[in-house]
């Protein structure tokens, strides 16, 4: 009879474990994921000194509110959340034409200098940036969330990379844009919601008002009054990089005004207005609006809408690094 070896599972697990921990430096397997707290006694203080940043830049400027809003959406549609954005240098995101009128790089640096004084070497630029547009959009009248924090820098930035949702984008194309960040078409309706605060030049849009499609005439989505409104603040002749509150009459202050305005075809962009003319996105613009049910709170939705855009692909491990200066030249 043969002899018979004793069955030790150790030496099946034991190997296993050992394939896993080679590759978490690939796939990050057993590192943490963002969470609130997360800096926890490292730096105990840091949303309060993002915060008081915030509050003395909106005070000297509100326009820094949609601003950094604007910056954070930009740079978590391009390799994620991860402060490329903020890069600067020849070809990095920073040159981009959408990315030209972007505002704010000081507010985030500022913030930078006080953390890395309280905190050396531990809070991401990525994090701050996460944390000021939440407090911005707070000062403005919207609402506040905890932030999930554990963001990594990224160490690469492209002008090349920067693909990003359009003014004239069809409902069909800003859908695809948002699902490839793994976000539904609610998350789009919301988000596009940010625009109750803020600006766009005319030359983004003055051709829906003058010139539609080439046919001569505005786009007829357009409610007729609102036409000679926008053409006299955008002549043909006139200055492209003119601003104009994407909200009308409430163009700083963070509430449902745009939602109405959309409803009455007054919305600014193509991209915001094709949210109420498309039957799958207007439904949505009637629930946060309370006149369908059930109903969506929008502040609620968007802080829900926010906490999963800022976490799109963020850097973790030895995927990113935290940057000493978020302006770094890459």
């Amino acid at each position: 009879m043969g002899s018979s070896t004793n069955f030790n599972p150790c030496y099946v697990l034991l190997p296993l474990f050992l394939v896993l921990a080679a590759n978490a430096t690939h796939t990050n397997f057993f590192l943490p994921r963002p969470r609130t707290g997360y800096y926890g006694s490292a730096c105990w203080n840091v949303e309060s000194i993002v915060r008081s940043v915030v509050e003395s830049n909106y005070l000297a400027n509100p326009a820094n509110a949609p601003g950094i809003l604007r910056m954070h959406f930009h740079d978590c549609f391009v390799q994620g959340c991860d402060a490329s954005v903020l890069l600067a240098g020849p070809n990095s995101e920073r040159t981009a034409i959408p990315n030209l009128s972007l505002r704010g790089f000081n507010v985030i640096e500022e913030a930078k200098t006080q953390l890395e004084i309280a905190c050396p070497r531990t809070v991401s630029c990525a994090d701050i940036l996460a944390l000021a547009a939440r407090d911005f959009v707070h000062l403005a009248g919207g609402p506040w969330w905890p932030v999930p924090l554990g963001r990594l820098d990224g160490r690469v930035s492209l002008a090349s990379n920067v693909i990003l949702p359009g003014p004239t984008d069809s409902v069909a194309v800003q859908k695809l844009r948002f699902a490839e960040k793994n976000l539904n078409t609610q998350d789009l309706v919301v988000l596009a919601a940010g625009h109750t605060i803020g600006t766009a030049g005319c030359v983004v849009f003055r051709d829906r008002f003058f010139n539609y499609d080439n046919t001569g005439s505005p786009d007829p989505t357009i409610a007729p009054s609102f036409v000679p409104q926008i053409q006299a603040q955008c002549p043909l002749n006139g200055d492209p990089a003119t601003r104009v509150v994407l909200d009308t009459g409430s163009g700083d202050q963070f509430d449902t005004s745009y939602l109405n305005n959309l409803r009455n075809g007054r919305g600014l962009l193509e991209s915001d207005q094709v949210l109420w003319t498309n039957p799958e996105t207007r439904p949505i613009v009637e629930r946060l609006l309370g006149l369908r049910f059930p109903f969506l709170i929008f502040g609620l939705e968007f802080a829900r809408s926010m906490t999963k855009m800022s976490q799109i692909e963020i850097k973790i491990g030895l995927d990113g690094e935290i940057r000493r200066v978020c302006s770094a030249v890459n």
